[in-house]
């Protein structure tokens, strides 16, 4: 026995399993459609003429039955997609299915997401698959080359033309599974779906129409643009993509385009690219590839697996908090219950304040001639703390009291309540300050930055800040910081912002820079930095790493940066491991090859409080 996992689904060797009588129910995932897959096999087994499609929805339910009736008469393949959005209207789809006597030729194609309400008669009468995203590249790449016939690989007898397929090929299997390695690989869940594929195919099979030299920049720039790029709405994200294109499509990736030197980056040094047109020659590759992904194949670092496997347990912990809710909690008041549920929350809060006066520090608003840009930040961020303990620390003292009896409940307590004990932060704490999801970690966050402010504010009254080294993380807005920064640079001189650029250096205090911070607690993520150059993270190494202390400043744009820009490359500094939210971009030295961090998921991000 080869191996325990299943092949991938082939919809064609399916067919001959399916009846007249019984629907065939493809139950999909994201990123996954069969709609394209189902229009190849009708085309080439009934005619596309003879198949029909029904995207289930509001005011399609007498549609999809007058459809369905005239398909089973004349013998045609139907299929009514996404039935999860209609689970209420299937009990009239059973009773409609119970009365056809259909054509020997009819089919009825099925497509759902999982869905708990999903009728079990229907469930019960269906010929039941699942469709998605194969795990793993090999699979992947199998799928692809099960769906190709030796017919489209071979055709005009291109080398070029064939290779350039398997590059496609395996450009689309490293960007669907890049997935698994969420918010390191891509920083959320794209839907590349075999429609992209597809889209790939005509492009490359349009491109070897003519005997032109091959134009690989159109290429990229349709994959770019129209299609894989389409779905990336995050600029780090599309760094990767090119990255990839860049790497796959271009004359040193395909061998018949130029002389090749043996030792070539664009695929693994354990692939040999087949100097074939025959598909079953690109299919012994796939066979002889490992079961289990390299995290080399995608160019992420060796360690990669720490990091998902925090990231798991993240998710799993997040899962059980939800598994954990109390099934009546906020439907109704019970004195008992919310006792239970919420003292864990009021403990820690009074824990939280003991020994400090923020919950009854008295301050008024900062004025607008405060001083200096950064004066004005801090003692608005000074403000804008003292202001969000107090009214929390208020809603929590009103719940407090609702459930000692001392005080009736209204319905804002109701909403914070109800909030809570679904272990979920309340948009009324939210709306003030975007921290943490959940509301311990939120508070913890919350009263930390507000303590350190504090420090802030007197270390702005000595005339030290800037001499101190600073850690944004202890900010509720490090982003505007640097902006105020910025600001007060342009003033001390008499320069248009916009005539300034922003640097970063470890090499110690900035030339050309009128104002300077010293900034630390930052950590890296992807790959390992000792403040010279960045080096690869090994099997051994930890996810993530602490980064020496920077000089950060302002300078004209005119002047020279610390670094030269082919020795260094723009990372992203997040707020968080979680890459939600970015405050700024810092070029860090490299060395050479940009390519290799870029596809590393190398980002900044700022410690959590």
């Amino acid at each position: 026995m080869k191996e325990l996992s299943p092949p991938p689904l082939n919809l064609k060797r399916l067919l001959t399993e399916t009846l007249a009588t019984e629907p065939v129910l493809i139950i999909i995932s994201p990123g996954a459609d069969p709609s394209q897959e189902l229009q190849e096999l009708a085309s080439e087994t009934i005619g596309r003429e003879n198949f029909h499609e029904v995207a289930m929805g509001q005011g399609q339910a007498d549609i999809a039955i007058q459809t369905l009736k005239e398909c089973a008469r004349n013998g045609e393949w139907l299929c009514l997609k996404n039935l999860h959005l209609v689970t209420v209207w299937l009990p009239v789809l059973e009773k409609e299915l119970n009365r056809l006597e259909p054509h020997t030729n009819f089919r009825l194609w099925l497509t759902s997401e999982n869905h708990p309400k999903f009728s079990p008669i229907l469930l019960q009468s269906s010929l039941k698959i699942t469709y998605e995203a194969p795990p793993g590249l090999k699979k992947n790449l199998m799928r692809t080359y099960e769906s190709w016939t030796s017919e489209q690989i071979a055709r005009k007898g291109i080398l070029e033309r064939a290779q350039s397929l398997f590059s496609l090929a395996w450009f689309h299997a490293v960007c669907q599974e890049r997935r698994k390695y969420i918010p390191q690989g891509w920083t959320k869940f794209y839907e590349f779906s075999l429609s992209d594929l597809r889209a790939g195919f005509e492009i490359i099979d349009r491109l070897f129409e003519e005997t032109k030299d091959v134009q690989w920049e159109f290429v990229r720039g349709l994959l770019e643009n129209a299609i894989y790029g389409g779905r990336i709405d995050n600029i780090f994200d599309l760094r990767v993509l090119n990255s990839y294109l860049e790497q796959f499509f271009s004359p040193k990736a395909i061998a018949g385009s130029q002389s090749r030197s043996k030792n070539i980056a664009s695929f693994p040094s354990s692939i040999t690219m087949p100097r074939s047109c025959s598909i079953m020659d690109y299919r012994a590759i796939i066979t002889h590839l490992p079961e289990d992904d390299k995290p080399a194949y995608f160019g992420l670092p060796a360690n990669i697996e720490r990091s998902s496997q925090r990231i798991f347990s993240n998710q799993v912990i997040s899962q059980l908090r939800i598994l954990s809710r109390s099934m009546t909690a906020g439907s109704k008041f019970d004195r008992d219950i919310w006792s239970n549920e919420l003292s864990p929350i009021l403990n820690l809060w009074k824990k939280l304040n003991q020994g400090s006066q923020l919950i009854h520090q008295k301050i008024s608003p900062p004025n607008e001639k405060q001083g200096s840009p950064i004066q004005s930040f801090i003692a608005l961020e000074q403000y804008n703390a003292i202001r969000l303990v107090q009214s929390i620390h208020q809603s929590l003292a009103a719940m407090s009291k609702v459930i000692r009896g001392t005080s009736l409940l209204t319905s804002s307590v109701q909403k914070l309540a109800t909030a809570l004990m679904n272990q979920e932060c309340p948009l009324s704490w939210q709306n003030k300050w975007e921290g943490p999801e959940d509301p311990m970690q939120y508070l913890r966050g919350l009263v930390a930055r507000a303590l350190a402010i504090q420090v802030w504010v007197e270390k702005a009254a000595n005339q030290t800040l800037l001499s101190d080294t600073l850690d944004l993380s202890e900010l509720f807005h490090p982003d505007t910081f640097l902006n105020a920064l910025r600001q007060e640079t342009a003033r001390v001189m008499s320069s248009s912002i916009d005539n300034l650029k922003f640097v970063a250096t470890w090499k110690g205090r900035i030339q050309h820079a009128k104002l300077q911070v010293r900034i630390g607690g930052l950590y890296l993520e992807g790959c390992s930095f000792d403040g010279n150059r960045l080096s690869e993270n090994q099997h051994d190494s930890p996810s993530v790493s602490a980064v020496p202390p920077c000089y950060m400043a302002w300078i004209p744009q005119n002047a020279d940066g610390p670094y030269s820009p082919e020795e260094c490359i723009s990372l992203p500094v997040y707020t968080s491991a979680e890459r939600d939210q970015v405050v700024i971009n810092i070029d860090v030295p490299c060395g050479a090859n940009q390519d290799q961090w870029i596809q590393s998921g190398a980002a900044l991000f700022l410690k959590n409080q």
